[in-house]
């Protein structure tokens, strides 16, 4: 399976574009109103008919209520639903039932910890997306530029953890740090936010170029080879949120 690559929190036409021509697979649409990325829906609407046909479109929300889940999905029909807040599995399930359509749950990784709770997410999700968990100062749920221990998800972490499902990688990606986690990790995907941003919520059409170049480039060196389990994982390190 090739790697999948996901630009989030896109809310302009000309940064969207400059994912689509960069030839990002997915793009994500926010509707937090609290995060420097939301969109009011008819403003998606707009670049949802843009997208359409050419990436897979994502809706990120945070604890929706089903009235909430339907507006977007009234206005901006995705491809997918991406939950990002404290949705259990029943929740999931509950969603997937009532829309009809793929969830991808985001999950925070701190320590190994974390993990244990991956299978049951799996179980219930068509995707999981293992992101950073926010500092404790955040106000936001992801788009804080934190990288998590990419160690974790290596060899014996992950020995035993049936996850039936694919899963894409987040958190703290940036055009300089994506090859060395996709060569390290290979994951399904990768989604990055902030880490394409000259400021928050501000898209910079070069730095999404070279994300895309640097985890095509990276995903076909893994595939070529094994990854280097010496290779350092990121230091954490905060973009403003």
């Amino acid at each position: 399976m090739s790697l999948e690559i996901k630009i989030c929190g896109l809310s302009t036409p000309e940064t969207l574009e400059a994912a689509l021509e960069a030839g990002a697979d997915m793009v994500g649409m926010v509707f937090f109103a609290r995060s420097p990325r939301h969109l009011d829906l008819a403003r998606a609407a707009g670049l949802a008919a843009q997208v359409r046909g050419r990436a897979q479109i994502v809706a990120l929300s945070v604890d929706a209520d089903d009235a909430a889940l339907a507006g977007i999905v009234a206005a901006i029909h995705p491809d997918l639903l991406q939950l990002h807040g404290a949705e259990d599995p029943a929740r999931i399930r509950a969603i997937r039932a009532r829309f009809g359509l793929p969830v991808m749950k985001a999950i925070g990784i701190g320590g190994a910890q974390d993990l244990a709770v991956l299978p049951a997410y799996a179980a219930a999700a068509d995707r999981l997306l293992l992101d950073a968990k926010p500092p404790k100062d955040a106000v936001l749920p992801g788009g804080n530029g934190v990288a998590f221990d990419w160690n974790l998800l290596t060899g014996p972490n992950l020995a035993g953890l049936d996850l039936t499902r694919p899963f894409m990688l987040s958190g703290g990606l940036d055009p300089d740090n994506v090859g060395a986690a996709v060569r390290l990790i290979q994951p399904g995907g990768v989604d990055v936010s902030s880490g394409v941003e000259r400021a928050p919520g501000i898209k910079d059409p070069d730095r999404i170029a070279a994300f895309v170049r640097a985890a095509r480039e990276a995903s076909a060196l893994a595939a070529s080879g094994p990854a280097d389990p010496a290779r350092p994982s990121p230091a954490r390190e905060t973009r403003p949120s």
